[in-house]
């Protein structure tokens, strides 16, 4: 499978669903895009009692191709329970693991994600499986550099990766404990791929700009890219990294005016899916992604959040966004 452009969409809960994905796509410029991180006990467990899928795997079925889905647990035989379903019925282009989520309900409770970067017999054992189960169907892993700064392993964790048969690797690069603080280190990131044989390595963290996709491409040694926080107020940021690395001129940032209708197009499609009104709730974080940075952007936040209706919604966008800056009192 060929990822062209090598520019991924990070997986990233409660945010990549079918309604942002639409949009993404709309604009181009992403070579794989990605669903939030399902999971697979839950999956199981809502198959088995014969309940609707998750959310998350929301117009799934459907959507266009190619699509990653992202899963994580710790258990082997389960997450190939899992991925084969994925494969078999959803036809998937891609089965992803999450070896990398920091937050504490998936890490110290579930013992999952980041978590597993401890054991990496466990990781070794579960990508196995997943490659036995949804073959030929490629399988492939996102990790961080280590649980901490004093447990950097990723070099380790990377063969394991390798051995175990995965197609890809992707690589945040900070540890656990950092969250999103601090500087992702592409030193380190572009060091992993020495220790790996044929499969391609992906870099994650902090590319926020076309610019510093095309940097990362010129400076460090990786086959691939993956943009995560902040392509959520800014979906066209796909094509402008991908017109840089190919070296056509970049596309300029959309008027506030066409951001405003992009917010409302995206704004529709979730209310179809949920109702306008889990809907208008839902979209209240979206709304405050598309004015992050922008002047007045504090403004326009304190009367989006609080927002529960349609009306209320539109008359909020209407009033305050395009962003002004309020007269001083």
């Amino acid at each position: 499978m060929v990822i062209d452009p090598p520019i991924l969409q990070a997986p990233m809960a409660g945010f990549t669903n079918y309604a942002f994905r639409q949009i993404v796509r709309g604009y181009g410029g992403a070579g794989l895009l990605a669903t939030e991180m399902v999971n697979a006990r839950g999956f199981q467990w809502l198959d088995e009692n014969e309940a609707e899928f998750p959310d998350r795997l929301w117009g799934v079925e459907d959507e266009a191709r190619p699509l990653a889905v992202q899963i994580w647990d710790n258990q082997p035989d389960v997450m190939a329970k899992v991925g084969s379903r994925l494969v078999e019925e959803f036809q998937v282009s891609v089965v992803d693991i999450n070896f990398g989520c920091p937050v504490k309900q998936v890490t110290e409770k579930a013992h999952s994600g980041s978590y597993l970067l401890r054991v990496p017999e466990r990781m070794g054992q579960i990508i196995s499986r997943l490659v036995e189960a949804c073959a030929p169907t490629p399988v492939t892993a996102k990790i961080r550099l280590g649980c901490s700064m004093d447990a950097i392993n990723a070099n380790e964790i990377a063969q394991v990766v390798e051995e175990s048969g995965a197609a890809a690797l992707t690589v945040h690069g900070r540890v656990a404990s950092q969250y999103f603080k601090g500087e992702a280190d592409w030193e380190r990131i572009s060091e992993i791929k020495s220790h790996l044989k044929k499969i391609p390595l992906i870099g994650n963290g902090d590319l926020d700009s076309a610019e510093k996709v095309y940097r990362a491409f010129r400076d460090y040694d990786v086959d691939g890219v993956m943009i995560a926080r902040a392509c959520l107020g800014r979906p066209w940021l796909f094509a402008q990294a991908a017109a840089a690395i190919q070296g056509k001129p970049i596309p300029p940032e959309p008027t506030l005016i066409e951001q405003r209708d992009c917010m409302l197009n995206h704004y529709d499609l979730v209310v179809q899916r949920f109702g306008e009104s889990k809907g208008t709730l839902l979209m209240r974080k979206f709304a405050c992604c598309y004015a992050q940075a922008k002047p007045g952007a504090r403004h326009f936040r304190k009367h989006v959040a609080n927002v529960s209706t349609p009306q209320e919604f539109y008359e909020v966008v209407e009033k305050h966004f395009p962003i002004e800056v309020p007269a001083p009192a």
